[in-house]
């Protein structure tokens, strides 16, 4: 019987976590997802976030000014979250569940290391 190796989070998740000041303006957040080609960046803090480009497009629709308007304004807080140790079937049932395309990546500390997203899974997948 062969045994089969099930690939966890910590294998294909994007680490170090690229990660924005809640106070930082939208357009920031934009120029750094563009010069890092990523779509989300985690929002550390109290109520811990994460803005997506999806987010930043809202924000361009709405017409706010991305000068003025802050990650605080638009990112989605609180977030769901995943550990290391978890499968990678884990990751894709908790963003469909939730609707969502990345998850922010806790150790064994509780300590934020990483993000996995939807590309992850596909690559993975494939």
């Amino acid at each position: 019987m062969a045994s089969t190796t099930k690939t966890l989070v910590a294998d294909v998740m994007t680490s170090p976590l690229e990660t924005i000041a809640a106070d930082a303006s939208v357009r920031e957040a934009a120029e750094r997802m563009r010069d890092r080609n990523i779509n989300a960046l985690f929002v550390p803090g109290v109520d811990a976030g994460i803005v997506t480009t999806t987010d930043v497009v809202a924000a361009v629709a709405e017409e706010s000014d991305l000068k003025t308007t802050t990650v605080a304004d638009v990112m989605t807080a609180p977030v769901e979250r995943i550990t290391t140790a978890e499968e990678l079937t884990e990751a894709a049932a908790m963003m469909t569940t939730f609707g969502i395309k990345h998850l922010p990546v806790i150790d064994d500390d509780g300590d934020y290391v990483g993000m996995v997203s939807t590309t992850d899974l596909t690559t993975q997948l494939a």
